[in-house]
């Protein structure tokens, strides 16, 4: 199983976790779904992303092969390659759901929800 992520804040997850499809904030201006892959590239996107957002974020854990819309790995301004999701995420590709911790002003990964 290959795992991409994507970072959410609760209070939006919370209008999509009974859909069938996803979409994020932002996507209408961007035109696909950002994610990322591996622990490291994930944490410093989401202290890139998120420095001062208190609130409670997710990690949706996502089973690439399972998602419906296409996926291409596409080069960013830092060089790195990130999964972009041309499409809705389908919400039955998600196998985990984990919350996003701040431990001394760094987001980590937290404990499962689902």
């Amino acid at each position: 199983m290959e795992i991409i992520y994507c970072l959410v804040p609760a209070y939006y997850w919370d209008g999509y976790k009974e859909k069938a499809d996803y979409y994020p904030r932002d996507y209408e201006q961007e035109g696909f779904i950002h994610a990322t892959k591996g622990d490291d590239l994930l944490i410093k996107v989401a202290n890139r992303v998120y420095p001062e957002f208190e609130e409670e974020l997710l990690l949706l854990v996502i089973d690439e092969a399972k998602i419906k819309s296409e996926v291409k790995y596409e080069e960013a301004k830092d060089g790195k390659l990130y999964p972009h999701i041309y499409g809705p995420l389908n919400t039955d590709a998600i196998v985990s759901i984990k919350r996003m911790v701040k431990l001394d002003g760094s987001w980590q990964i937290g404990s499962a929800i689902r």
